[in-house]
């Protein structure tokens, strides 16, 4: 950890508070007690001084008594001598015995003999002899020590015999404060010491448990929701680690919904049958659905962060437009990678959050491509069943106002009137028929009667049935079926009629003197393939991918001459897949063409279902 964030922490922060703490009180007690102690040694110093100046006072009195003459009286002056030396119990203090007019008759050892004789002009002094009692002050002498000085009066009544002035060092005193205040201060840093070593110890069983809620929030911030902290009070910090677990519980539990709404909107979104776009403020698509990747032909690397109106087409002001338009949908056509062009129907609405504009869009896609074919191809149905029905029924008109008119007066005429009428007729009775089997397959409605076949022996009927036909225009028909060929499961009357269309389209299409083969074989251990092949006219290659279609002819004028309903491979298939067979087509043109379908073998549970 770097210094700057050291000084910066919960613990550096109350250790420094206890410090200041600590030192401001062991400040103001220091002060207090120091000068205390001072004005008490001082005090104590003081009054011990000006006791021994007293005593000291009241033992030379009768030396200096009028009629005394400590100056001219030797004995006298060594007894003084002798009372200032007993009673000097002050260590290094300098006494002076005066008399009235001044003059020191007697001195403490300490100062020269010199002294003796010489006037004592001191203020102290001064005073005294005035007949003032105490008289004392404390100076600094040349060398800088600190002195204490007295001057006590000597007299009896009013009358003043002289004075004795006192003068001791006050260093001791000094010196001892000091050692006391060194003392005072070892302890104060030993104190600041223990202070400090306290401060960490409490200051850690505070910050411990923040370090630790600050440690598991950072690994919730890092996507780690099943922490918690360890509560060891019931302090504030102990009520914050319960509020940490409780919103850890609830930041899971909501997390954990929000995960399963998550991922219930993404099945939904992915298991929509339209496709679904979400957009930014600034619309970008953020979210792309599986339906709306396959309807648009991308991935959803190649649309997130893209502009949704570069990829349907469309510019920013159509895309506001719609959004905020009751009118909010528009048919889109747009090229897939495939080169297929599909036809989309985008309705939009606008995201808004409260108190603010337009914050994102939603683009519901609907792929409405097989939609508009079978609208086409209904559109196209109707037309060709209207143009069909209107053929014939134009024609029977046609001709029964001719015989209206005056041709049935001619008998031959009026029977040839009459046979194109009923040939007419029984066209358009086919149609129907075809229609209702269709329409039937379409609705799964087609009642099928399944059974045990021998497909040979039907193969043998049609061919048998179509034999006069095809000799009558030289088309040899030629019938190949495989050695002990397997009984099939199927509609006899639905696979004779399929059978019955493909030959007499391989009849119909093929030059006179052509050739028709059928064949059957097993194909594998499941089915059994029937193929008509002819070396007619053949189909176009263009054509062969519509031929299934209704009501699709690739010659239709030739087609329709031939009593063709354009029906009847589109019933095939139909009859076929209802089987759960197969069937496909081969042609080339003036080559032949190849018709080829499967049937299910015969098995007794297929047919009960």
């Amino acid at each position: 950890m770097r210094r700057s964030q050291v000084f910066q922490t919960i613990q550096f922060k109350v250790i420094i508070i206890y410090v200041l703490l600590i030192l401001f009180a062991m400040q103001l007690i220091g002060v207090y007690f120091l000068r205390t102690l001072e004005h008490s040694f001082i005090s104590t110093f003081s009054e011990s001084f000006r006791n021994q100046a007293a005593i000291l006072a009241n033992y030379v009195r009768p030396y200096l008594a009028p009629g005394a003459d400590v100056q001219n009286d030797p004995q006298a002056a060594q007894e003084l001598d002798v009372i200032i030396h007993n009673l000097n119990t002050i260590g290094g203090a300098e006494i002076q015995v005066i008399d009235a007019t001044g003059i020191v008759v007697s001195a403490s050892s300490q100062l020269p003999r010199s002294i003796i004789g010489q006037r004592n002009s001191e203020t102290e002094v001064m005073r005294a002899l005035q007949g003032i009692r105490m008289n004392e002050r404390e100076i600094v002498d040349s060398n800088g020590t600190r002195k204490k000085t007295i001057a006590v009066r000597v007299g009896e009544g009013g009358q003043v015999f002289g004075a004795v002035y006192m003068v001791a060092s006050m260093e001791e005193q000094f010196e001892t404060i000091k050692t006391i205040s060194g003392y005072f201060m070892y302890g104060t840093l030993i104190a600041l010491a223990m202070t400090v070593l306290l401060s960490i110890i409490l200051s850690n069983t505070i910050t411990k448990p923040i370090k630790e809620i600050t440690k598991q929030a950072t690994e919730m911030a890092e996507g780690n929701f099943d922490c918690s902290v360890a509560v060891r009070s019931n302090d504030e910090i102990g009520q914050l680690g319960h509020a940490f677990n409780y919103m850890s519980m609830r930041l899971r539990d909501a997390l954990a919904s929000n995960e399963e709404e998550k991922k219930r909107l993404e099945s939904i979104l992915s298991n929509m049958s339209d496709g679904v776009i979400a957009t930014d403020d600034a619309g970008h698509v953020i979210v792309m659905n599986r339906r709306a990747q396959q309807i648009l032909g991308l991935t959803a690397e190649q649309a997130i962060g893209q502009p949704i109106s570069g990829i349907l087409g469309m510019t920013e002001e159509e895309m506001q437009r719609y959004a905020t338009n009751e009118d909010n949908s528009v048919l889109l056509e747009r090229e897939v990678n495939d080169g297929d062009t599909v036809k989309v129907k985008a309705s939009f609405s606008a995201i808004h959050r409260r108190g603010q504009d337009m914050t994102g869009l939603i683009a519901v896609l609907h792929d409405v491509t097989e939609e508009e074919k079978m609208e086409s191809s209904r559109r196209e149905f109707v037309a060709n069943v209207s143009h069909e029905l209107r053929t014939p029924l134009t024609t029977i008109k046609s001709y029964l106002e001719a015989l209206e008119d005056g041709a049935l007066e001619d008998r031959d005429l009026a029977r040839r009137f009459i046979g194109v009428t009923r040939a007419e007729s029984e066209r358009m009775i086919r149609l129907v028929t075809d229609l209702l089997h269709l329409s039937r397959f379409d609705s799964q409605q087609a009642i099928m009667s399944k059974e045990p076949v021998h497909i040979d022996s039907m193969l043998e009927e049609v061919v048998d049935r179509f034999s006069f036909q095809s000799k009558q225009r030289g088309i040899d028909i030629r019938l190949h079926i495989e050695d002990d060929l397997p009984v099939v499961s199927c509609d006899p009357d639905m696979i004779d009629q399929v059978l019955d269309n493909l030959i007499s389209n391989a009849i119909k299409y093929s030059y006179d003197g052509g050739k028709i083969e059928v064949s059957a074989r097993v194909t594998g251990q499941e089915d059994v393939e029937i193929s008509v092949i002819d070396n007619g006219i053949g189909i176009p290659q263009k054509h062969l991918d519509r031929v299934f279609e209704r009501f699709y002819r690739v010659d239709k004028a030739r087609s329709r001459s031939m009593g063709g309903t354009g029906l009847g491979l589109s019933i095939a298939r139909e009859i076929i897949k209802a089987h759960g067979g197969t069937i496909r087509l081969e042609s080339e043109v003036n080559k032949g063409t190849k018709v080829i379908f499967t049937l299910p073998l015969y098995r007794e549970e297929a047919v009960a279902e």
